[in-house]
């Protein structure tokens, strides 16, 4: 029974508590925080907010996952009427419908992309620049980053079309991510992992390394300040999160994108009332900025968008809360990379990352999910390989 200390209690570090747990494997999990969640956290009433807009796609692997162990539980389904509530801002205005070439583009699936060639080149020569620069914007919802276009193409279709799917992937889970996190936590439990909150672990010499492996699974900054290890770096995105309570108006839409410049504001109450008291709407957004721009540049931004689409929203506000996201949004790729080229997930040492800024696929919360198991997968077959190293030297001295 091989032994496993996880650093870090977000959805990539209870992902690989469940895993390496279920193959058997002895579990201790480190969180500095009070609570578990990392960024999967939801916050206590009366408004159930998570860092930043939070939904989960069907289309990706850890969907089955949790679904088959039962940890999906139960989902917030949107109203088809207010579904139908989706406004674009294009040129300044407020519009029921994308420009022109918007839909062919998004509908491409990202196998036709090249991986050297930046979207906004690639695009532009199938759409033209019209289409291409809303595409890209449009993008923003699944990258948290200021400009989509400079991105490598293959990286932001893949996004493009899944955030643009029918059916439509992405789903709500009812009562925010805390609730998932909640049935993670449980399960873990089950499984006899031991699970130490308030423990903060500040290097490996702070763990006891001869008891096995160890998965580090925080942000990649976190993880090169443990591990000393500068070269843990990649690109990410830098947003202004942007969360609201208004009293309730009929005729609010449910979803303002911004196709002028990455912006996204999202009621979610349209899905689940739950999240904020009755007669009161939670609002959530994620504004991409540049790294020139500040906070206010991004608060800025999404005023304009309440102002085109919830009227009178400054009358109705009961409650705001502004916050900066920088490094937190996910692994973005240039030109000439793909999620290979991002920091291993075998560090050597018996040592191994999980996150959603490491070398593993898939899009959004995906990433941290599949590093989460190829990190256990790694670990386990790797301790096993050196005990039977071991066991062979051991003969060959008897």
């Amino acid at each position: 029974m091989r032994t496993i200390t996880i650093v870090g209690g977000g959805f990539a570090g209870l992902t690989a508590a469940v895993t390496a747990a279920e193959a058997g494997a002895r579990v201790t999990l480190h969180e500095s925080h009070h609570t578990l969640g990392g960024r999967a956290r939801t916050a206590e009433g009366p408004y159930l907010t998570n860092e930043g807009p939070h939904a989960i796609y069907s289309g990706g692997p850890h969907w089955t996952w949790l679904k088959q162990r039962g940890l999906l539980g139960p989902l917030a389904p949107l109203p088809p009427l207010e579904a139908a509530r989706l406004r674009f801002v294009h040129k300044g205005a407020l519009r029921r419908i994308p420009p022109r070439g918007f839909l062919r583009q998004s509908f491409r699936k990202a196998g036709q992309a090249p991986v050297d060639v930046d979207f906004r080149t690639w695009a532009t020569g199938l759409a033209g620049p019209v289409a291409a620069e809303a595409a890209a914007a449009y993008s923003g919802v699944a990258l948290f980053h200021h400009d989509p276009g400079a991105l490598s193409a293959r990286f932001v279709q893949e996004r493009l079309h899944r955030a643009t799917s029918l059916p439509a992937e992405a789903h709500y889970v009812k009562g925010g991510w805390g609730r998932l996190i909640d049935r993670m936590t449980a399960r873990a439990v089950e499984l006899g992992v031991r699970i130490e909150t308030s423990s903060r672990v500040d290097g490996l010499a702070d763990l006891p390394r001869g008891e096995g492996p160890v998965i580090v699974a925080t942000s990649l900054a976190a993880a090169a300040r443990l591990l000393g290890d500068s070269s843990l770096t990649w690109d990410s995105g830098r947003t202004v999160l942007f969360d609201l309570a208004l009293r309730a108006r009929r005729g609010d839409p449910f979803v303002v994108s911004d196709l002028d410049a990455p912006g996204w504001v999202e009621r979610f109450t349209a899905q689940d009332p739950s999240l904020a008291p009755a007669g009161e709407q939670l609002i959530q957004a994620q504004l991409p900025i540049g790294p020139g721009a500040s906070k206010a540049d991004g608060v800025a931004h999404a005023e304009r968008l309440l102002d085109l689409g919830f009227a009178g929203w400054r009358e109705r506000t009961v409650w705001r809360r502004e916050a900066v996201s920088q490094g937190r949004t996910g692994a973005v790729d240039r030109p000439g990379t793909t999620w290979r080229d991002r920091p291993a997930i075998d560090r050597g040492d018996g040592v191994y990352l999980a996150g959603d800024e490491v070398a593993a696929p898939g899009v959004l919360s995906e990433v941290s999910f599949a590093s989460a198991v190829e990190a256990v997968s790694l670990a386990l077959r790797n301790a096993r390989l050196r005990e039977e190293l071991r066991g062979r030297l051991d003969l060959k001295r008897a």
